[in-house]
């Protein structure tokens, strides 16, 4: 069982998860400009991501889990979404004379908004703690 601080910084860690994988669809694109027959890559994720979410924020904390007292137990699936996040191909340039289509504009900008994605989110996670930091604080200046 892991500990969560919130169910927000929770949701925050899989988006960084999938910003980092997609960061590195991005740079295998960019790696592969000069490889013939190459097809850009990406990822989506926004499905899984909102599947996770409404997973993350139903859950009811306040009522008593399923104790599994043996191994041969069928465990408890609490994730009822089977959404997944998908890769595709992305296909809407122009094939140079090689059969390459990895157009080095385009995937510099989608790593640009990816990285301003990531910061984002990484600057969500610094404010969500800050204000358990300025809580503990508090109350140690009570006592």
């Amino acid at each position: 069982m892991s500990v969560s601080i919130s169910r927000t910084a929770t949701l925050a860690k899989e988006a960084l998860n999938f910003r980092a994988a997609r960061e590195k669809m991005i740079a295998s694109n960019i790696a592969n400009a000069d490889t013939p027959y190459y097809r850009p890559r990406d990822i989506r994720f926004s499905d899984y991501l909102s599947a996770k979410k409404a997973d993350i924020m139903s859950e009811n904390k306040d009522t008593l889990g399923l104790a599994q007292t043996d191994g041969k137990h069928i465990p408890l699936q609490k994730s009822l979404s089977t959404a997944k996040p998908v890769t595709f191909f992305r296909d809407g340039h122009m094939a140079r004379n090689d059969g390459n289509s990895v157009d080095i504009d385009v995937e510099t900008t989608e790593l640009s908004k990816n990285s301003i994605m990531f910061k984002a989110l990484i600057s969500a996670i610094k404010k969500d703690s800050m204000i358990y930091k300025s809580v503990i604080e508090a109350s140690t200046k009570l006592s």
